[in-house]
């Protein structure tokens, strides 16, 4: 696959997930997208559609990665990109314990001794949202101007808020559902962005001919 087609897989995938964590999450009878997590979307009779929607997205972004490495020639910055897929497709085959009232029937609240998926299902999520800072420190490293900053600002904003949610989830607050939202909204656009970029400097690199390694290597980056 060429490498430019590896980055389209990115500038699917990362929207991809969003856009069916918030659709669903909207629409879902029963479901409180300001309370309730993603992973939640993957019980009930639907849940087949997040399931699909974390393996879908997670083989994307895993495939994103190889085509990072190639665009940026950065194995610090392919890695945690490679983990986020690798986890989110864990994350979608071992589903997390009902509970919070959802689905209708599950117990109320938090609970916090779960069964052996629901612990698989919180160890594949690490991967994720520890993977994106420092995804985004690489790439920060890696690129200049613009989106130095841009990184930068998001390995800081994603470092702050997964504590902050996981916080709010344990104490079952009422807006955990918003918090997490908030974190994915920020990481996965991120992703996206990069995606697109990296596109736009293949296209560039290919407009020069037998002279596109020699700009990869030595052109600088702009915002």
């Amino acid at each position: 696959m060429t490498t430019r087609r590896l980055l389209f897989c990115g500038a699917a995938g990362a929207p991809l997930f969003v856009i069916v964590l918030l659709v669903e999450g909207a629409l879902r009878p029963g479901y409180d997208p300001f309370y309730h997590s993603g992973s939640q979307l993957s019980l009930g009779e639907r849940g087949w559609i997040q399931i699909a929607n974390f393996v879908v997205s997670g083989l994307l972004i895993t495939a994103f990665a190889a085509g990072v490495r190639r665009s940026l020639a950065s194995w610090w910055a392919a890695v945690p990109i490679g983990l986020i897929g690798a986890g989110l497709i864990g994350a979608g085959v071992f589903v997390m314990d009902p509970m919070q009232g959802y689905p209708p029937g599950a117990p109320e609240g938090v609970v916090l001794t779960g069964s052996w998926h629901h612990t698989a299902h919180d160890l594949a999520s690490l991967p994720v949202f520890f993977g994106l800072p420092v995804a985004c420190v690489a790439v920060a490293i890696r690129l200049k101007g613009w989106w130095r900053l841009y990184s930068a600002v998001t390995a800081v904003a994603t470092l702050v808020l997964f504590p902050v949610y996981g916080q709010a989830f344990t104490d079952d607050a009422a807006n955990a559902g918003l918090l997490q939202r908030v974190l994915i909204v920020t990481g996965w656009t991120w992703l996206t962005l990069l995606a697109v970029h990296l596109i736009r400097r293949e296209d560039t690199a290919d407009q020069a001919g037998p002279f596109s390694d020699l700009i990869r290597r030595r052109r600088p980056e702009r915002a």
